[in-house]
């Protein structure tokens, strides 16, 4: 049951710096999350860049030791 003489002014400017604090933590979080983003897609492809050799007697050695 809520209360029958609610001043809905008062209240709200009662819980202004918690409402602030809130929106606060929630535009952090979104940020943190956008950079994680941005970060794991930048990495993406790192683990797929290989070198060639150089001459054809690294490629043989490559073959012999397989």
């Amino acid at each position: 049951m809520s209360a029958p003489d609610t001043n809905v002014e008062r209240e709200e400017k009662l819980h202004k710096p918690a409402l602030l604090g809130i929106r606060g933590v929630v535009v952090a979080v979104l940020l943190m999350f956008a950079v994680f983003l941005l970060w794991v897609f930048n990495k993406g492809g790192e683990q797929d860049v290989v070198e060639a050799p150089q001459t054809a007697a690294e490629v043989q050695a490559t073959n012999a030791d397989n």
